[in-house]
Formats: structure tokens, sequence, C-alpha cells
């Protein structure tokens, strides 16, 4: 049975009550609520300690953006490792939002048919490692839990059954492909961003799918490589021709190009190698790889080198089956400054970090050696990573301070299309399109 308009409007008036008084009793406090251990995020977010090493994807496509066609037969896959080592009772759900990534608080039938939740009854204990844990693996959608519309979507993975006692959450899409996407990532128009931001250009082609007024009803989206939190939205045509939209514009498509990704891989302890100054065995039983010092490249030139966007690979030399073979160290890494930036924070950023600005890579600054220094808790494999600054006043990242930012360097984006048909009160993906600034 579909929500009235006065019952959804009640539930959201109920939610913010809800969230106004836990807010109010909490003993952490911020600005925003949205980001206190209390609230489920609509974001990329694990809950809880003993979660690592989250992965989601298309099936066996391990790079890949996590977004399928819609009613197509194609499925996502999602693993993650338990460092308790034991076997919990782990159920998910899927939950639908709005183009912007908030809950569209419709009941599960509305998008869902079959269960509205089921068990994760795939597991695998490690082996031959010194840290134990149980992977669980994860292929959905099933027969049994269907969606019915596409969009975007926040996995949820829960304990116990139950859904307050949230684990992780992850966004992914479903795409109902009805218009045809061209674009370009070039060297930005304006000539003082020339040098350092990329421009992305495009057009939507519709001749076969009628929009009424798409400057109100349809929405764009463009994403950085696998970033949520560079997104830019809010694009409107330039101008239309019959059955196309153009985007072309100097300003408002512009993202800063960055630079090629760092690098290092850990696949077998105990040697050295290009990234890896040593390796440590410590009285706790615990590994530990120790990385070169890496160097700024604010001012170096651009350097061309192949990377995987930020991204990485679980991987081990030492057996045949990464998933459940590899083992866990902390990766020391070293970056030299001369002295402490004053009112910002240093972070060790990447799919690593989770493309976030998690306390475990955040850099602590250490005068005896004059350098910053962090040391997450890793799974062996490929990663990419890079530093970027957060200064205190602001919430987006500057990555030039450390890595600089080139319009040469090789990145992915995706432009995601949603339109919202008339009568209907949610955001279609309509349109999804790749495209790489080196033509990969």
């Amino acid at each position: 049975m579909k929500m009235t308009k006065s019952y959804r409007l009640f539930r959201l008036l109920l939610l913010l009550v809800m969230c106004e008084k836990a807010y109010a009793t909490s003993p952490n406090k911020t600005i925003d609520d949205y980001y206190t251990p209390d609230y489920l995020r609509f974001e990329n977010y694990t809950y809880k300690p003993y979660i690592s090493t989250v992965q989601l994807h298309p099936e066996s496509a391990e790079l890949s953006f996590p977004i399928i066609a819609f009613n197509s037969g194609e499925r996502l896959q999602l693993s993650f490792d338990d460092l308790d080592a034991d076997l919990k009772n782990y159920n998910y759900t899927v939950v639908h939002c709005d183009a912007n990534w908030k809950p569209t608080q419709w009941n599960y039938s509305e998008y869902i048919t079959g269960f509205h939740d089921e068990v994760i009854s795939e597991y695998v204990y490690s082996a031959n490692t010194i840290q134990s844990y149980t992977h669980y693996t994860l292929l959905f959608p099933t027969e049994g839990l269907k969606i019915t519309k596409s969009g975007n979507y926040v996995l949820k993975v829960f304990q116990d059954n139950d859904e307050q006692n949230c684990v992780l959450t992850r966004r992914f899409m479903l795409c109902d492909k009805k218009v045809e996407i061209a674009g370009t990532a070039k060297a930005a128009t304006i000539i003082s961003d020339r040098n350092s931001k990329q421009e992305i250009d495009f057009t939507i082609n519709n001749p076969q799918f009628e929009m009424n007024d798409p400057y109100q009803s349809l929405k764009v989206t463009l994403l950085q490589n696998h970033r949520f939190d560079n997104a830019i939205t809010g694009l409107k045509p330039t101008f239309t021709k019959p059955g196309q939209l153009v985007y072309d514009v100097d300003e408002g498509n512009v993202f800063t190009a960055g630079n090629e990704f760092r690098f290092f891989e850990d696949k077998q302890f105990r040697a050295v190698n290009e990234k890896i100054a040593k390796y440590v065995f410590d009285e706790n039983k615990q590994n530990n790889i120790y990385l070169l010092p890496d160097e700024s490249r604010s001012f170096k030139r651009y350097s061309t080198q192949r990377d995987i966007n930020g991204n990485y690979l679980i991987r081990t030399i030492t057996g045949a089956n990464a998933a459940v073979e590899a083992d866990y160290a902390y990766v020391h890494f070293y970056l030299p400054v001369n002295e402490p930036l004053k009112n910002a924070d240093v972070y060790v950023f990447g799919a690593l970090s989770n493309w976030s600005y998690l306390p475990d890579f955040k850099m602590e600054y250490d005068s005896s050696v004059s350098a910053y220094k962090a040391a997450p808790y890793l799974k062996q494999g490929y990663y990419n990573y890079e530093y970027v600054v957060v200064p205190q006043s602001k919430l987006l990242p500057d990555e030039s301070t450390f890595e600089g930012s080139h319009y040469e360097t090789e990145n992915d984006y995706f432009i995601l299309v949603y339109y919202q048909t008339f009568g209907t009160y949610y955001d279609q993906l309509v349109g999804f399109k790749r495209i790489n600034s080196a033509g990969r």
C-alpha cells in the first residue's frame, strides 16, 4: 500500500523530532548531528571497529563503479572482513534515496519485491594469517530481494536482526538507461585554471525519450574517480536542440585535476621493494610495514605514471585465495615537512580511507623527526593513495599542497543523469557515462 502525501509528511516530521531529541541528549554534539556516531549515514561508512576492507563493485569487476543496469540480471558484489574472527548474524537491506542521497522515506514494498531484508550467508574463515578474520561475501539483488525502481540506493548491513545495529552502509546505483551521453574531459577553458584543472563538457541525447521541462525535472551529477565529497551538482543545460541537451560551460563543471596517485604494494611480507623500507614483526605479534619517506610534489613537473585512480586490490603472493589468505599489517606512512601546518589537518586519502577523512588516516606531526606520520591497519595488496590537507574551516580537502595539480593528470569522471517524470515522486537514473581524461 502506497503512502499518502499526508502520511509522508507525518513520517518526516516524526523523524525530525526524533533527531532533535537525540541531538539534545548526545554527549558528542556537533554543528551537524548527522556526523555523530548515533546517526545512520546515507553514505559510505563503517560503524564497527572490527569491520575492515569493505568493497562494493559489480560482480567480477573489482575496480568498477558500483552501478549496474536496471532489470538486467547484473549483480553487485559486497565483501568485508570481521576482525573478531567469529560467526555473526548479518542481514542486509537497501534504502531508496533521491538524486542528492537523501532517503525517500518510502515503505520497502514501494521499491522492493520479495523480502525486505536477507541474511548474508556466505562466509569463510581466514587461513594461515596472523590476523584472524571472517570474510563475508554477498551477491545481490537476488530472487528473494528484487529492486523495482532505478536510482540511488544505500546498502545497509546490520547485525542480529536489528536494523538499528548498523554495521556498514554503501552507496550504489541502478541505471534504467533512456538517454545517451557523450562527453570529454579537457584542460579548463579559463586561463587561470588551465594548468591545474579539468573541465567536463557533455551532451545528453534523448531522441526517443521525451522530457518535460528538463531545466526543472532533470538533475545531473559529476563525480571524479569514485569520490562523492567533491561531486558537482545543479548544472543546467547551456542550450537545447531537438533531442539534445548541451552542457558546455566554462565554470561550474571544473575539477582540480590533482596528480597521479602514489602507490605501494605489500603482497609479500618480509620483502622490501621500491616503496617499502622495512618489515617488522613486533613484540605484540603484529605485522608492520614501513614505507620509504614520501616527498612533496607540489612544485615538481608533471610525470606520467599508471595508477588505478585511488583504488586498491587485495593480493598476496603467499596464498592462492587473497580474500582469505591475505594478512593485515600496520602500514607506516611518513611525510617529511619542516613545520606542521597551521589550522589544518593532513590525511592519507583514497579508497583505502573510504574516500573519507577517518581518524586512522589522520596524520600526526612528529617534531622529533619533522614529519607527518600515520599507521592505518590494512590488508595485503596493491594500494593507491595521496596526501590531502583539510583546513579546519572547510570540508573539502586540498590535494595540491603536497601533490600539486596538473591538467595532464589521468582521471576517471562519471556523469549521472536523473529525471523525475511528471506525476512521480522519485529521481529515476536514466543515464550514466564514464569518461577518462586520457581517453582510456
